[in-house]
């Protein structure tokens, strides 16, 4: 069943995934692009909040732009162990997204931490507590990441990437913009003044908050500020990851060649682990129904014929977990 919005949450849904104003009164000022009133817009974030359709509200941050470090992973759980693993699995602050996938590697999650180390460390706890073997898959290059959603004047929820971002020098992060992000991190208040208020909490101007989260998006630590909507609620049900067998020197050509598709939302370069797992070319197809991913998917088919050794497809069976990065403490 779609969820109903109000045309005030549709507009502010379809329209601030990123891009919200760094101004002393950003709400007033999306508000009279959208044709609502200020309280009238807070009242409506908030409620999409409340009712879980989005998942946060605020900065995204880059992880390794943070000084920080991440890595996909998965393991094979048995079966009869699943629920117990994947709890295991979840209890790690570390884990910040944890998919259930149709495969033999069943268990999907992402790892973050401050540094590599703790990365690491982190997966091999995993291991130890699972007693299962965790495969480390970090990515070695980005073709495509961003995803952008769209609910029609009925209801239905498709997929619009973001385009794909230019590259950003990246920023040297001081204490005060640590401190600035971690009070961040959760998401923005819902207030008239929100960086004023994030900067009282912070014995920090206004103003300086505002330029400080300025220089992190343009540095690229902060990739967007915006609404981060839960697509599973919003009735964007099925989702696939797709992988390929590339040829190593082809993998760019491949990767840029997927990424130009407008349905693929994420698209990197990943190592291999033979015998399990072949493939180095990772894409996310999303879609409102699994035909239309299916559909989608043979795109890409055609698009790699002759060009990847073979591929698969995991479909996402169940989402078990999913938080914003937590990296600085």
């Amino acid at each position: 069943m779609r969820p109903v919005l109000t045309e005030v949450q549709r507009r502010f849904l379809n329209g601030w995934q990123g891009g919200f104003p760094l101004a002393e009164r950003p709400f007033a000022e999306v508000a009279e692009r959208i044709g609502c009133t200020e309280l009238g817009l807070l009242g409506a974030v908030g409620d999409l909040l409340e009712s879980g359709l989005l998942s946060r509200f605020g900065p995204l941050y880059d992880a390794s732009a943070l000084g920080g470090a991440q890595t996909l992973a998965a393991l094979e759980a048995p079966e009869a162990e699943f629920e117990r693993i994947a709890g295991q699995v979840n209890a790690f602050p570390e884990v910040a997204h944890n998919y259930r996938r149709g495969h033999r590697l069943n268990l999907w999650f992402v790892v973050a931490a401050p540094d590599r180390g703790r990365v690491e460390q982190t997966l091999g706890e995993i291991e130890a507590v699972t007693g299962c073997r965790v495969l480390a898959l970090p990515k070695l290059r980005e073709f495509r990441l961003g995803l952008w959603l769209v609910v029609d004047d009925h209801g239905r929820c498709d997929v619009r990437p973001l385009p794909c971002a230019p590259g950003r020098g990246g920023v040297d992060l001081d204490v005060a913009d640590r401190r600035l992000l971690t009070a961040t991190q959760a998401g923005l208040p819902l207030d008239p003044h929100p960086y004023a208020t994030v900067g009282c909490g912070l014995g920090m101007a206004e103003a300086e908050v505002r330029g400080r989260l300025r220089r992190l998006l343009a540095g690229g630590a902060v990739r967007r500020i915006g609404a981060v909507p839960n697509h599973y609620r919003l009735g964007l049900r099925a989702n696939a990851m797709t992988v390929w067998d590339v040829p190593d020197p082809a993998v760019a050509e491949a990767g840029t060649c997927l990424a130009a598709l407008p349905f693929v939302t994420h698209a990197y370069e990943r190592p291999r682990h033979p015998p399990i797992w072949p493939y180095n070319l990772f894409a996310m197809v999303h879609g409102p129904d699994r035909e239309t991913v299916d559909r989608r998917i043979r795109r890409l088919e055609g698009k790699l014929a002759g060009l990847a050794g073979g591929h698969a497809t995991l479909y996402s069976r169940a989402l078990l977990k999913k938080t914003g990065l937590r990296l600085v403490a």
